[in-house]
């Protein structure tokens, strides 16, 4: 009974950068980790930033000191920063949520990055 919307995705130039956006909703006490992953077509799902309850975050190698991942948690809201981005990056990206014994996805956003 968690929502998640994402937002921030669209089409930037190589080089450029977004900011994807999160917000939970519903029940959201206890939610011990928030994640990001990407899928590009024909391809595995990737799991991109964790950040967990406690604050401690992790990423992908593939985007490792161009990518942050924070959180506003007055606002239920986390966040992927994403710099210096490559084609490579391009994908939809899903937000996850996880809580005991649930997990909880968002609609995905799309991501596109070409000149």
């Amino acid at each position: 009974q968690v929502q998640l919307v994402e937002s921030g995705g669209g089409l930037v130039q190589p080089g450029g950068s977004l900011r994807l956006s999160c917000a939970a909703s519903g029940n959201i006490v206890n939610i011990y980790a928030m994640r990001w992953y990407r899928q590009a077509p024909g391809k595995q799902r990737e799991l991109v930033a964790t950040i967990t309850s406690g604050g401690t975050t992790n990423y992908a190698d593939s985007v490792k000191g161009r990518f942050t991942i924070s959180r506003d948690i007055s606002k239920n809201t986390v966040y992927l920063q994403m710099n210096s981005l490559n084609p490579e990056d391009t994908a939809v990206y899903y937000c996850n949520a996880a809580q005991f014994r649930a997990l909880y996805w968002g609609q995905g956003t799309q991501v596109t990055v070409s000149s």
